[in-house]
């Protein structure tokens, strides 16, 4: 009888260690669900208002607070080519990206360069250049592993279309660096007066064969939800601003992300 009782206690005990384990993934799914709805319904209210008639000139880089909901959510709006394309950068610009953020000695950042450009142009079925249909395609190159990926990710697009330099004025903060030519303190300066003055930078102290100063029709919006416990939710979406004449739609959506910050701990 005691072995029956212990066989339904242990049993009831996985069942109830079950139960909350759902019931957890299910609260955290439709969390996540609806910090990507009201994410997407503020990148799509920013949209609006860059594609109105009235928008004049776009910015290569600007924060816009969009009233949703009750709450208002920060967009940060780039243009596309404020990151590396790795379709077109040149072995120069790839070489320094390696050696700055990814922390490669100049060696093997020109090795893995040009290890990369000859990756890029090898020919597909037809013989034109297969070239990389997404970022993570990198992990095609001889040399590259998953850390480099994972520190270069943020910094890097294989949609940008332009002229392979970067746009300074929408560049990350790391990406700052690499045009400062490993100067971290010049990149933070340009960073934090772009974030207090959201004004145009002045980029006179970075690599000039690095820059482009087009703004294309291809853009990187970034929704910052806030959340009750003090976590934040991020929504990214990659765009072309010209109209999906196939949908029926005034852009294109050729990226969609989301993923969550969990809550400072004790302040951190």
């Amino acid at each position: 009888m005691l072995w029956i009782v212990a066989a339904l206690s242990i049993a009831v005990t996985g069942i109830v260690h079950t139960i909350r384990t759902e019931t957890r993934a299910a609260s955290a799914a439709r969390r996540m669900v609806e910090l990507q709805a009201v994410g997407e319904a503020a990148i799509a209210l920013a949209l609006q208002g860059m594609t109105a008639p009235q928008a004049g000139p776009r910015a290569a880089w600007r924060r816009v607070e969009v009233p949703y909901d009750g709450q208002v959510i920060t967009v940060e709006i780039g243009t596309l080519n404020g990151l590396v394309d790795i379709n077109r950068a040149s072995p120069e610009l790839l070489a320094a990206l390696y050696a700055v953020a990814g922390g490669r000695n100049a060696q093997a950042a020109a090795a893995l360069a040009q290890a990369t450009i000859q990756t890029r142009l090898q020919p597909d079925a037809s013989g034109r250049p297969l070239q990389f249909e997404a970022t993570e395609d990198l992990m095609r190159v001889p040399g590259f592993d998953y850390d480099l990926y994972a520190r270069l990710r943020p910094l890097v697009t294989a949609d940008a279309q332009g002229s392979g330099r970067v746009n300074a004025q929408a560049a990350p903060q790391a990406l700052l660096s690499v045009l400062a030519e490993g100067n971290t303190a010049r990149a933070a300066a340009l960073s934090n007066a772009r974030l207090q003055g959201g004004q145009a930078m002045d980029t006179s102290t970075l690599h000039g064969e690095f820059i482009d100063n087009a703004v294309g029709s291809r853009y990187r919006l970034q929704a910052f939800v806030p959340i009750a416990d003090g976590a934040q939710g991020v929504v990214l979406r990659v765009v072309d601003l010209n109209p999906d004449q196939r949908a029926g739609l005034p852009w294109r959506i050729l990226n969609a992300e989301t993923w969550m910050h969990a809550p400072p701990v004790n302040g951190v």
